[in-house]
């Protein structure tokens, strides 16, 4: 797939759907292919159940990033990163999404509904789409995080 017509992955739990909705709209709006996988209402759900989606169809290409939305966006990190190919962080604000991506090469951006604001969280995401990784002195690092796969 051409990066330009990779969608974006989205998933939420039932805390993190309204600001999914707002994301999804943002990222359509900028003109961002997105892929959806829920949850569509407020009904009580499993954040690992979306976590997972979200990190296959990254880790299997199907997506070039991955944004997930929960109370604190913890748990959704941590499910997302039971993955090997996965780099999922939480983001609290700018700094950390820029440095996440260039230091880290980070693929899924995690964010707390509960934690951060709207505007925040809008912002940060604009940064970790737009910054590239730099590589260099960073892949050494970053290849060492699933022990056993060093490059």
């Amino acid at each position: 797939m051409n990066p330009a017509e990779t969608p974006i992955a989205l998933g939420a739990d039932h805390a993190g759907v309204a600001l999914k909705d707002s994301l999804r709209a943002a990222l359509e709006a900028a003109g961002h292919p997105v892929r959806d996988f829920g949850t569509h209402g407020d009904g009580s759900v499993d954040y690992p159940d979306f976590a997972h989606q979200v990190a296959r169809a990254v880790a299997d290409g199907q997506a070039i990033f991955g944004v997930l939305v929960c109370g604190s966006g913890i748990g959704m990190s941590i499910a997302a990163n039971r993955h090997p190919e996965i780099r999922a962080v939480v983001v609290h604000n700018t700094t950390e999404a820029r440095l996440t991506r260039a230091h880290n090469n980070a693929n899924i951006a995690c964010f707390g509904a509960r934690t951060v604001g709207a505007e925040v969280v809008l912002d940060s995401l604009s940064a970790f789409l737009s910054t590239p990784y730099e590589g260099g002195r960073h892949e050494r690092r970053v290849s060492k995080i699933n022990p056993g796969q060093e490059a």
